[in-house]
């Protein structure tokens, strides 16, 4: 029998929307003010969603412990920081939420210890109302 687990973290962070493979009115048509030159924030609400089965001898997927520990390890790369001047990834390719999880899934699949678990998702709240989930 599987069982999920998920840890809900909180994250501020700058970027701009912009693409290097756009022109500069492309970039402004597409991601219209969000492409502002001087940027914008948000406050990000990451949930990580593992999943495996019940350690009979703990009693637990994985230790909760553990997944809190690997998620700062990736996300203090982008906490209260400007990913599109502070993360290498975004310097070519464009920080959208669909590629900031994507990111977080893939840096957070490393960090992971090993286990009988993986990590199944990735879900990314930008706003209220803007929601990302990436799973492989």
């Amino acid at each position: 029998m599987k069982c999920s687990i998920i840890r809900t973290e909180k994250i501020c962070t700058g970027h701009r929307l912009h693409s290097p493979f756009l022109t500069d009115e492309e970039n402004r048509k597409i991601y219209g003010k969000c492409n502002h030159s001087n940027g914008h924030g948000h406050n990000y609400t990451i949930q990580a969603v593992i999943e495996g089965e019940i350690i009979k001898d703990t009693g637990m997927v994985m230790n909760l412990v553990d997944l809190k520990r690997a998620m700062w390890k990736v996300l203090s790369q982008l906490d209260h920081k400007n990913v599109d001047k502070d993360v290498e990834y975004f310097k070519n390719f464009p920080s959208t939420a669909e590629n900031i999880a994507r990111w977080i899934f893939t840096e957070l699949s490393q960090e992971l210890p090993p286990g009988s678990y993986h990590l199944k998702k990735i879900i990314l709240d930008e706003t209220v109302k803007n929601r990302v989930e990436i799973y492989d």
